[in-house]
């Protein structure tokens, strides 16, 4: 037996069999930590999968088959225009209200298709980051100064730390830059406009179905809230239009799958998402069925699936268990993270940016709870620093990033994150008191 080869599954091996057998199992917090983690993983797959993570899938898949590489190229490639590359790329959270876990598959995306390294990065940390809701939220519960300072700082983030790593891995980015400079000019087969039409009606979709509920039960933002549903459906009915005019799905298939969802949604008013099931499952049916672009359009969109879902769930499941719920602890107790944030110490923003970036917050929920730990005592600089580093990352966050671009480039990305939300929190914290 060669051992030079066998020595790492025997460690492997080994590990595995020693963390089973002292496994702490009958202790209250190992036995609670396992329970939060359960509890964890089954509200997202409650919450976030069907409505938030597979319309990204089905847009993702689009980009793959529908977007030419050129275009990519043209506007986020290595060699595109840096302000026209950057400016596209740090605003798209004002139009995606999603969270660290849904961006991944829309990142994933455009990086396979040639974008750049800076403009993917400023994409991938301004997406779940600039979200408008989130900072009006945190300006009305939190206060004007965290407010602004939150989407200052985040627009500022994004194309900083676009640029920073495109600096760093600098020589790939010329290679790759090289590489596209020989492409040849892609065959356009629709007009721009009709795919325009065709990704807003998905995006639309994605992003009033999870429309959050606003602070008050009143207003324009609550009106939109009210009518989220009838806004998405609307958005659903373009999409089916489009897909039978101009993406070759024949009529009667089309209808074939929009009558049992409009069904259901008539008789279960109640259940809005089991409606929204029935239109995925009928829409996969549909187009897995195609042996067209459209067949190639599911072809992508499970293959980001398989990718991507089993690294979430688990990053989901110890992100859990080592720091449970907002209000449930896990195996790391709350106390110590709030007495650690405590004042403005350059140990305090560390804490707080790491402690974000490993927490998963879902879009919105990081306000309540960050309001709770200003409450227990945390610092001003470090609510900011765990606001600027807690919504574009998290434990699962991480795992799919690194499966996309790899490790040197992964660890790069969360090391900036972390630093620099660290660095502007104790900034903040010196101008805030």
């Amino acid at each position: 037996m060669n051992w030079k080869k066998e020595w790492k599954p025997l460690l492997v091996i080994v590990a595995v069999f020693l963390i089973c057998f002292w496994l702490p199992i009958g202790k209250a917090r190992f036995d609670k930590a396992v329970m939060e983690s359960l509890h964890l993983v089954k509200w997202y797959a409650q919450e976030h999968v069907l409505l938030c993570l597979v319309p990204a899938f089905f847009i993702a898949g689009a980009i793959a088959v529908f977007v030419s590489q050129a275009s990519v190229m043209k506007y986020l490639g290595a060699k595109a225009n840096k302000v026209l590359a950057y400016g596209v790329a740090s605003v798209s959270g004002t139009i995606l209200a999603v969270c660290s876990c849904t961006v991944l598959p829309l990142f994933a995306g455009i990086y396979r298709m040639g974008a750049g390294l800076g403009p993917a990065t400023a994409f991938l940390y301004s997406g779940p980051a600039i979200n408008v809701l989130a900072i009006i939220l945190t300006a009305r519960v939190l206060g004007l100064q965290l407010g602004a300072a939150r989407a200052v700082g985040a627009i500022l983030f994004s194309v900083v730390i676009g640029l920073l790593m495109h600096l760093i891995f600098r020589k790939e980015e010329i290679q790759k830059a090289q590489a596209q400079m020989a492409m040849p000019e892609p065959e356009v087969t629709r007009p721009l406009w009709q795919n325009v039409l065709y990704f807003a009606s998905m995006v639309g979709v994605l992003v009033f179905a999870n429309w959050g509920r606003p602070s008050e039960a009143s207003g324009f933002w609550y009106a939109i809230y009210s009518a989220k549903w009838q806004i998405a459906a609307a958005f659903s009915v373009g999409f089916a239009v489009i897909l039978a005019f101009w993406f070759g799905l024949k009529w009667w298939k089309v209808v074939a799958a929009a009558v049992p969802t409009a069904l259901v949604a008539v008789l279960f008013p109640h259940l809005p998402m089991l409606g929204f099931a029935v239109g995925v499952v009928g829409l996969s049916a549909i187009t897995s069925s195609h042996k067209g672009e459209a067949g190639e359009w599911f072809n992508q969109t499970w293959g980001f699936a398989k990718q991507i879902l089993p690294l979430l769930f688990f990053g989901v499941l110890i992100a859990g268990a080592l720091l449970g719920r907002p209000d449930h602890e896990g195996l790391i107790p709350s106390s110590w993270v709030s007495r650690a944030v405590g004042g403005n110490s350059l140990r305090a923003n560390a804490l707080a940016s790491v402690a974000g970036a490993l927490m998963y917050f879902a879009t919105l929920t990081e306000v309540p709870i960050l309001q709770g730990l200003i409450g227990s005592g945390m610092g001003n600089g470090p609510a900011l620093a765990l606001l600027l580093a807690g919504p574009a990352l998290s434990l699962p966050n991480m795992l799919v990033i690194r499966s996309v671009m790899g490790t040197k480039k992964t660890l790069a990305y969360i090391a900036l994150v972390v630093v620099m939300a660290t660095v502007s929190g104790m900034a903040y914290g010196v101008f805030a008191t």
